[in-house]
């Protein structure tokens, strides 16, 4: 019979060609019985996909049905896969039912479902514009269009806010960089949240400023603070009035003095400042240049010896800017400075280092 007849061998007679025609149809019928059963699944929902699956697989497999039957077979498994989230195997099934039947308007739509589910955007336009011209009045496609256009401005709004946080990112770097600034590990977040310096276009940095009053632990928060201010501005228009804590009236103009802390501290690499100035902008978790090991290695350890103080005085007649460019001086994520009374009981003990501010969450603003 046919059946075993060597490989390119032609029949010959007529029963031969009888032969072969009979199991054309008994594979014919089963690969149409296997597409039935494998729709039967699909019905039954998602716990039989699997089975709908291996049904369109051994139709496909058995290699005799016409090419417009067998694109209905590889659009019916790609719904399938859409419906399971293999988009990839969805769109892979839905561009070979286009091929083997360019006006299979299911095929196309599935193959654009499924490029969107990737973000392949280019895909999903050029599939949606072959689909529409097959079909120019499907209601279906034409709304997938219009998701695409209205994903693909999305798409493009987001890269220029990326692009917008990056390079003002790293113009604040450049001006950190031209003003010799050190940046440490931001603290006291929960009284900041993620605020940040700006640059102005004339290139002056407008930072915000904490002032933390170390005895009764709470702060003022100074939104914009710029470097060519004088500390004695700010301090005038916060002391107009009495501090709501201070019981004993020790915070007065004329008796608060103004410190920074100086010590052993971590300076933070460029790739970790700048990690820090992308956060909570559109380009927080963009992949950067260089790595954590690298940053890491690059960072530096400032120490200002052992006989030194702790606590620097402030003059209020300096800028922002000169303060924090002194060689000891590393900025915790933005400029913080302890407030305290030179009338109260407090002041010994601050001034002598015996206080350290471990427990920065308590600050209350």
């Amino acid at each position: 019979m046919a059946l075993w007849m060597e490989a390119g061998s032609e029949p010959r007679t007529e029963s031969e060609i009888a032969d072969l025609d009979a199991i054309t149809a008994l594979k014919e019928s089963a690969a149409l019985e296997l597409k039935d059963k494998g729709n039967e699944y699909v019905k039954k929902g998602r716990k039989h996909y699997s089975d709908a699956i291996d049904c369109y697989t051994r139709a496909i497999n058995q290699k005799v049905l016409s090419d417009s039957d067998t694109s209905t077979l590889y659009a019916n498994r790609a719904h399938v896969n859409l419906l399971l989230g293999n988009y990839r195997r969805a769109l892979s099934d839905s561009e070979e039912a286009i091929r083997l039947c360019p006006t299979n308007i299911k095929a196309y739509y599935r193959a654009v479902k499924a490029s969107l589910s990737l973000n392949l955007l280019e895909e999903a336009k050029s599939h949606c514009k072959n689909g529409l011209k097959k079909d120019p009045d499907n209601e279906e496609l034409k709304k997938l269009d219009q998701k695409i256009d209205s994903q693909i401005l999305e798409d493009e709004k987001r890269e220029a806010e990326i692009s917008d946080a990056l390079a003002t990112a790293k113009r604040l770097i450049s001006a950190l960089e031209e003003r010799k600034l050190k940046i440490g590990k931001a603290m006291y977040r929960e009284l900041t949240g993620l605020k940040k310096p700006t640059l102005d276009r004339n290139n002056i940095l407008h930072w915000p400023v904490l002032f933390l009053y170390a005895e009764v632990m709470s702060s003022d928060f100074v939104e914009d603070f710029c470097e060519t201010d004088m500390f004695l501005v700010h301090l005038d228009t916060i002391f107009s009035e009495p501090l709501p804590r201070d019981k004993d009236n020790n915070y007065t103009r004329d008796a608060v003095e103004l410190y920074y802390e100086a010590g052993s501290e971590v300076t933070l690499s460029k790739y970790r400042i700048l990690r820090h100035f992308l956060e909570g902008t559109a380009a927080a978790n963009v992949d950067l240049e260089g790595d954590e090991e690298s940053a890491a290695a690059s960072n530096q350890t400032l120490s200002i010896g052992n006989n030194s103080c702790k606590w620097v005085k402030v003059n209020e007649r300096r800028t922002l800017h000169d303060v924090l460019r002194e060689p000891n001086l590393i900025i915790p994520g933005i400029p913080a400075f302890f407030v305290v009374s030179k009338t109260s009981s407090f002041y010994q003990i601050f001034k002598s280092g015996k206080w350290t501010p471990g427990f920065r969450h308590n600050y209350a603003t």
